[in-house]
């Protein structure tokens, strides 16, 4: 798999994805620096909880981000929570295969808050939540993550 160039990439790019990572999928947002605005992009499908690689690697040559971020869930006392260890790993395999920066961003209840806007806002079935819930999630992480974007480089 060709390794993206991080400086070139940095010259043509202010854009970052976001990452909501699960066993059965993974949601996936686009934002940028200078508007400080993220947007879902896309929900992948894990089969056997292994990462679909070939359709993220279809994104980061598509969006040619700067770096990646990717929402990490503790337990309310800062402890890892049993999806964490997958997380940080998932975490090393997207530096390892693309060569870009990964930041790891608090994901404190996205998925919940994502839910909420989804079904109580928007009044969205139970499937279509399913298919997009991740996504927003993704969004709501980079966006936090962008909203303090100045802390984190």
């Amino acid at each position: 798999m060709a390794k993206i160039d991080p400086l070139a990439a940095k010259l043509n790019s202010d854009t970052y994805l976001g990452f909501d990572f699960g066993t059965k999928k993974i949601g996936i947002a686009v934002g940028q620096t200078t508007t400080k605005l993220a947007n879902p992009l896309q929900t992948i499908a894990s089969p056997r909880q292994i990462p679909n690689w070939q359709l993220i690697a279809q994104l980061i040559n598509q969006w040619q981000p700067l770096g990646l971020v990717v929402g990490i869930s503790v337990q309310h006392d800062g402890k890892d929570n049993p999806v964490t260890p997958r997380m940080r790993k998932f975490c090393r395999q997207l530096n390892g295969r693309f060569n870009l920066p990964v930041y790891q961003h608090d994901e404190a209840l996205s998925t919940f808050e994502a839910k909420q806007i989804l079904y109580d806002e928007l009044h969205l079935s139970a499937s279509k939540l399913w298919e997009v819930q991740d996504q927003l999630a993704a969004q709501l992480i980079l966006q936090s993550w962008l909203n303090n974007y100045s802390k984190f480089i």
